[in-house]
């Protein structure tokens, strides 16, 4: 799915979620403290889902990718 970073984040919340669930490539998954963070690549950004002992969404982080490739 191609969505810029903007465009998502002006997005409501149950609209994010659903994209990144259901079109987002999974790149890392971690836990810490009981909570488990994972890591999701959406076009040209990343999102970070964290899930609550409950298994429930606790937070979402969205990043921008900022890298440069060098050949």
């Amino acid at each position: 799915m191609a969505i810029s970073y903007y465009d998502f984040k002006n997005l409501p919340n149950h609209s994010q979620c659903d994209i990144v669930l259901n079109h987002g490539q999974l790149m890392n998954e971690t836990m810490k403290d009981g909570l488990k963070f994972v890591l999701y690549q959406i076009s040209s950004f990343f999102v970070e889902l964290v899930y609550s002992h409950n298994n429930r969404i606790a937070a979402m982080n969205v990043f921008q990718n900022n890298s440069v490739l060098v050949n």
